[in-house]
C-alpha cells in the first residue's frame, strides 16, 4: 500500500503572515519611521522590537531583513521598505533558508558560547546578500555574561552587519543594550482593525462567520493578531456553514454575555437565590466558573469606565443591545457600588483559583456579592447616625413597679423603699444561720472572701464575683450585692453554697436593688472606664450605640498617646556620624 502524501495545509497564522509593511496592520507609526529611515539611507546598525505576543515583532524583523537585501525583480534594486518578494533573497528569507540571515532563539541559546559564534562570524562579509543580518528572538532570555559579550560588537559592528532583536520583556533587557539600538514598541491591534483583518481572511478562505462571533474572537485575542487568526482558524473548523456566536462562545468556554449581564443585575439588586440559579444554569451549559467571574469583573470595569467616559460605550466588539444595557446600568449604579464589586471580584478570582472545587467557591463569592450589594456607604451611615437624636442620660430603662428585692433587677432601676433589704421568698437568697464567732473572725472584710475563692481555685466563681457583683453591705457571714447585667441568675445561691462548704458555716448571700458599689473589675480598670464613660457621652458615639445596641468599645486612644506612640516608632535622629578613625 502506497504511503499517503502529506497534507499541504498551513495554519492561517502562518498562511496570512505579513510579507511587506503594507500587510502589517496596526503599526502605522513604526512603518512610517522605517520608511523615512530607508528613504534617507539612515538605517541603524541595530533594532529592537518589543510588544505583547502576536503583534508582529519577528515578522517585522524578517520584513526589514528582506527590505535591506532586496534587489528587485531585475536584480538592480537597493534597500527598500517594499520588498518585491520575487528576487532570490526575498524568496530565501521568506522560506527561512537564507545563508546571510541568521535567526537565533535566545530562549534555547542563552550562553556566552552562542554569542561568541556571532562575534567570530561578523568579520566575514555576506556570502551573497547586501547585509549579514542577525535576528535574535526573545533576546531578554540571554544571560548577563552573554549581553556583556555582545556589547562591543553591537556598538561598532562592521558596515555589512545588522542586528534585529525581538522581545516581550523589554524591562529585562540591560539599558546598555537598549542604548545601542533603535527601539520600536509594537502596539496592540485596535478592535476595528482586527475585525477588518479577520473579515478579509474569512473571505479569502471562503468561510462564513457572524459579526458577533468575530467580536468574541477579537475580545479574546486581546490585541494579538496571531491569537486572533488562530482562533479564527479554529472557529471556521468548528462551525458547519456560518459560524455563530454561540459556537464560538462554546469553543472558548465563555458564558453568554447577555446572561452575564443578567447575573450582574441579580447580584446588584441583592437577589441571592436568582443569582445562584443563574450561575448554576450557566455552569450546566458548560461555562467555567472562573470565566464567569472574570466576565463579571470585565463587565464591572466596562460599566465603571462608561460612567466616567460615556464615549467608551462605542466599542465595536460590543453589540447594540449590550451597549444599551451597559449605559442604563452606568446611569443607575453608584460608583461606590462598582468599586466595591470590583474589589470583591478580584478577591473571589483568587479564591476560585485556589479552591479544590471552583463551583463551590464561585457560589460563595456570589452569595457575598449579593449580601453587600445593598449595604449603605460610610457617608450614608455617618449621615444616618448624625440624624439620630442623642439618647437621654441615664439610659432607657424603666423602674420596676413592685415586687421583692430577691428578683434579678436591671441596673439603675429604682425600687420602692419598702423593698430594700433581704427577702424571704423566691429562693434567691440564703437565710443566715447563727455561727460561732471564731469561725468567721478571719473574714473581717470582703477582700478576704475573694482571697478565699482564689485560694480554692474556683476560677469561674472568681471571675463572676469580680465582674458581676456590686457589693452593697458586708459583715462576716452576710453579703448583700446588686448584680450587673451579665451576672448569672444563680450567683447568690452558688456563692453561699461555696462559702459554706469552705468555711463550715452558713452564709447569708442576698440580692438587693440599691446601694451597690463598683465591681472589683471596675475598680481595677477605673481609668479605662472613666475614658469609656466620657466617650459614651459624645453625641456621635451615643448615636452609634443607639443604632447598634450590641456595639462594644474596644480601644480608646488619647491624642497624647498617639503622639507618644508615633515618637517611639520614629527613627532616632543622628546628630553626627561616628568616625571609627577619630581619636577619643
Amino acid at each position: 500500500m502506497a504511503d499517503e502524501a502529506p497534507s499541504n495545509y498551513q495554519v492561517l497564522a502562518r498562511k496570512y503572515r505579513p510579507e511587506t509593511f503594507a500587510d502589517l496592520v496596526g503599526q502605522d507609526a513604526m512603518v512610517r519611521t522605517l520608511k523615512n529611515a530607508f528613504a534617507a539611507d539612515r538605517i541603524a546598525q541595530a533594532f529592537i522590537m518589543t510588544g505583547i505576543r502576536g503583534t508582529g515583532k519577528t515578522t517585522t524583523a524578517r520584513i526589514i531583513a528582506k527590505g535591506m537585501n532586496c534587489i528587485g525583480p531585475d536584480g538592480k534594486g537597493g534597500p527598500t521598505t517594499e520588498p518585491c518578494g520575487q528576487c532570490e533573497h526575498c524568496v530565501a528569507i521568506a522560506a527561512g533558508r537564507h545563508v546571510d540571515v541568521m535567526e537565533m532563539d535566545a530562549a534555547s541559546r542563552t550562553g556566552v558560547g552562542d554569542i561568541r559564534e556571532i562575534i567570530d562570524s561578523v568579520h566575514y562579509r555576506a556570502a551573497s546578500a547586501r547585509y549579514k543580518i542577525y535576528i535574535i528572538d526573545e533576546v531578554h532570555m540571554l544571560s548577563t555574561n552573554a549581553f556583556n559579550a555582545l556589547l562591543k560588537t553591537l556598538e561598532e559592528p562592521p558596515a555589512h552587519v545588522k542586528f534585529i532583536f525581538a522581545t516581550t520583556e523589554i524591562r529585562k533587557v540591560p539599558v546598555t543594550v537598549l542604548s545601542r539600538c533603535q527601539r520600536f514598541d509594537l502596539r496592540r491591534i485596535e478592535p476595528e482593525v482586527m475585525i477588518a483583518l479577520l473579515k478579509k481572511i474569512t473571505a479569502s478562505e471562503g468561510g462564513q462567520i457572524s459579526d458577533e462571533a468575530l467580536a468574541l474572537i477579537t475580545r479574546a485575542a486581546e490585541g494579538s493578531a496571531r491569537d486572533a487568526t488562530s482562533l479564527l482558524d479554529q472557529a471556521l473548523s468548528h462551525g458547519a456553514g456560518e459560524t455563530t456566536a454561540e459556537q464560538v462562545r462554546a469553543m472558548l468556554g465563555l458564558a453568554d454575555r447577555g446572561r452575564v449581564m443578567d447575573l450582574f443585575e441579580m447580584i446588584m439588586r441583592g437577589d441571592a437565590a436568582a443569582a445562584l440559579n443563574e450561575l448554576g444554569s450557566q455552569y450546566s451549559d458548560g461555562a467555567d466558573p472562573m470565566a464567569v467571574l472574570r466576565d463579571l469583573a470585565e463587565l464591572t470595569h466596562w460599566i465603571s469606565v462608561i460612567k466616567i467616559t460615556p464615549e467608551a460605550a462605542e466599542d465595536p466588539t460590543v453589540g447594540s443591545d449590550e451597549r444599551a444595557r451597559g449605559q442604563g446600568l452606568a446611569e443607575r449604579l453608584p460608583m461606590r457600588a462598582m468599586t466595591r464589586m470590583w474589589q470583591m471580584l478580584l478577591k473571589a478570582l483568587e479564591e476560585v483559583a485556589m479552591a479544590p472545587n471552583a463551583m463551590m467557591a464561585a457560589e460563595m463569592a456570589v452569595i457575598r456579592l449579593t449580601h453587600v450589594a445593598d449595604l449603605p456607604s460610610p457617608e450614608d451611615l455617618l449621615r444616618k447616625l448624625q440624624d439620630i437624636p442623642t439618647p437621654p442620660p441615664g439610659g432607657g430603662f424603666t423602674a420596676p413597679t413592685g415586687g421583692g428585692s430577691a428578683t434579678h433587677s436591671a441596673p439603675n432601676a429604682q425600687a420602692p423603699q419598702a423593698s430594700r433589704g433581704p427577702t424571704a421568698h423566691g429562693g434567691a437568697a440564703t437565710a443566715m444561720a447563727l455561727a460561732p464567732e471564731h469561725a468567721l473572725a478571719r473574714y473581717a472584710s470582703f477582700e478576704q472572701v475573694v482571697e478565699l475563692i482564689r485560694h480554692n481555685r474556683d476560677v469561674k466563681l472568681l471571675v463572676e464575683v469580680e465582674n458581676s457583683l456590686r457589693l452593697a453591705r458586708y459583715s462576716p457571714g452576710r453579703i448583700e450585692f446588686v448584680p450587673t447585667d451579665t451576672a448569672p441568675a444563680d450567683l447568690a445561691q452558688r456563692l453561699g453554697a461555696r462559702l459554706q462548704s469552705w468555711t463550715g458555716v452558713r452564709w447569708g448571700v442576698s440580692v438587693v436593688n440599691e446601694g451597690g458599689g463598683k465591681t472589683i473589675a471596675e475598680l481595677r480598670d477605673a481609668d479605662r472606664l472613666v475614658a469609656e464613660s466620657k466617650a459614651r457621652e459624645h453625641p456621635l458615639v451615643a448615636a452609634v450605640f443607639q443604632a447598634f445596641p450590641d456595639a462594644v468599645i474596644t480601644e480608646i486612644r488619647t491624642p497624647q498617646e498617639i503622639v507618644a506612640e508615633a515618637a517611639i516608632e520614629a527613627l532616632p535622629e543622628v546628630d553626627e556620624e561616628w568616625d571609627p578613625f577619630e581619636d577619643d
